[in-house]
């Protein structure tokens, strides 16, 4: 196992949450969803378990997933639609998932928090949460961002893949 880069924390919170748990085992899409699409079993439409092709234009993908899962009019869907597509992006720029590969999206909406995964291929290089950009810079916000908005994130590596997460509570009275 690589050891991960001293600026990005490994845990920010439990870590043994991933997304073959909390029942989001890939079921047959049961009509009307995108290839590739997987709801998990007994769990309604705020489970999602997809795997996408590393291309720029799943992205927006992410995005309509997202929504799909949550629905615009969620407290929470700003937030989860920006770090999730920072997530997907980071995925496709920075790791084997990009051009030809994959990687795998996962989407658990709780009535206490929403949590998102990113799940990729990998890479040769060490995570890293940088600090130091220039103000003009159009790349190295993504995991910043997800630091900054998060209530809860983390990273791991295994077997060659890096999965991030990050989980966003509920206000108290929602429902």
């Amino acid at each position: 196992m690589t050891p991960p880069h001293p600026h990005v924390p490994t845990q920010h919170g439990p870590t043994q949450h991933g997304p073959t748990q909390h029942g989001m085992e890939p079921a047959p899409d049961p009509g009307g969803g995108e290839p590739g699409e997987r709801r998990a079993h007994g769990r309604g439409p705020r489970d999602l378990l997809v795997r996408l092709p590393g291309l720029p234009s799943q992205v927006s993908r992410v995005r309509r997933l997202v929504t799909a899962a949550l629905g615009r009019d969620h407290p929470l869907y700003d937030d989860c639609v920006l770090l999730a597509s920072e997530l997907a992006t980071n995925a496709i720029l920075h790791s084997r998932s990009g051009a030809g590969g994959w990687f795998t999206v996962a989407v658990h909406a709780s009535g206490e928090a929403v949590r998102v995964w990113v799940a990729d291929a990998g890479s040769d290089e060490p995570p890293c949460v940088c600090r130091t950009g220039s103000r003009t810079a159009t790349s190295g916000r993504g995991l910043p961002l997800v630091e900054a908005l998060s209530d809860r994130w983390g990273l791991s590596r295994s077997g060659g893949a890096t999965t991030v997460w990050f989980e966003l509570a509920h206000a108290a009275g929602w429902s």
